[in-house]
């Protein structure tokens, strides 16, 4: 059995650390007095690293104030928009990986092209059409741009195609319409592929932060992203919040990619499956 080289440990080390250490400046970053998060920066010292000080006022102050309110709209809507979005990028996935019909190649192309546009460049149509249908400041504006992913679909249909087509044959010569095959065969056969395109939908809505900028500007409706600025003005930047509010949004996604990671590795291995 081969083994990992020792400069190859080596450099995996440093490339661990080097992806460590902002994570880990954040959270000491929270739980530092405001006056203290920059003061150990130069020279380094072991306090660059280590508190010399804890509080949990910075914790406590973003909890008690209407940042709480952000995170929940952010957990609302992350929620939703996978719950919904699951459902139709697993239809539209099994229709263009197993019907055959007229342009289905095209329709995949044009798919494909569609999530390799920046979200920027059609953020201000869309805000448009949006608010001629009355969806500013909704939860129903902030969910309905990310139900419908183009990487979900792409990585669902690649993963639809390595099931074997004699068991949609057999499901056929037995009588099953298209709908109880991919709810009875394919879905049962796809539940890490389904959990990865959750990932995917849950990521990309989580970290949004243009287009609730623009689609919900009210307080009702902010979502953490976007709320995080309250904690600085024109005349001051309360730095201990900041870092208190983005060691909230890291930690939740962190902690969903986390505990799913293991499916996620085994779809993408699967991707590339061949009928």
């Amino acid at each position: 059995m081969s083994s990992v080289s020792l400069p190859r440990k080596a450099v995996i080390i440093a490339v661990a650390v080097a992806f460590f250490l902002p994570l880990w400046w954040l959270t000491i970053s929270a739980f530092r007095p405001t006056d203290s998060i920059f003061r150990f920066l130069s020279p380094i010292s072991i306090y660059t690293f280590w508190p010399d000080e804890w509080t949990f006022r910075n914790i406590l102050g973003v909890w008690n104030s209407p940042f709480r309110l952000a995170i929940w709209n952010s957990i609302l809507v992350s929620t939703i928009t996978v719950a919904i979005g699951l459902v139709l990028c697993s239809m539209a996935a099994f229709a263009l990986a197993v019907i055959e019909f007229p342009f289905r190649n095209a329709i995949f192309a044009v798919m494909v092209i569609s999530f390799l546009i920046p979200f920027d460049a059609i953020a201000v149509p869309l805000f448009s059409i949006m608010r001629s249908f009355g969806l500013q400041d909704s939860y129903t504006g902030l969910i309905l741009p990310g139900i419908g992913n183009g990487l979900a679909v792409f990585l669902l249909r690649q993963f639809f195609m390595g099931i074997p087509k004699e068991i949609r044959e057999a499901a056929i010569v037995d009588g099953m319409g298209w709908f109880r095959i991919y709810r009875t065969i394919y879905l049962p056969l796809s539940v890490p592929a389904m959990v990865s395109a959750a990932i995917i939908l849950f990521v990309f809505q989580w970290q949004s932060y243009l287009w609730p900028l623009l689609i919900a500007p009210g307080a009702e409706y902010k979502v953490a992203a976007v709320a995080i600025a309250q904690f600085s003005n024109g005349y001051q930047i309360d730095y201990g919040l900041i870092f208190a509010a983005a060691l909230f949004i890291a930690a939740i996604p962190m902690a969903v990619l986390t505990v799913l990671q293991r499916f996620y590795s085994a779809s993408i291995a699967a991707t590339g499956s061949k009928e």
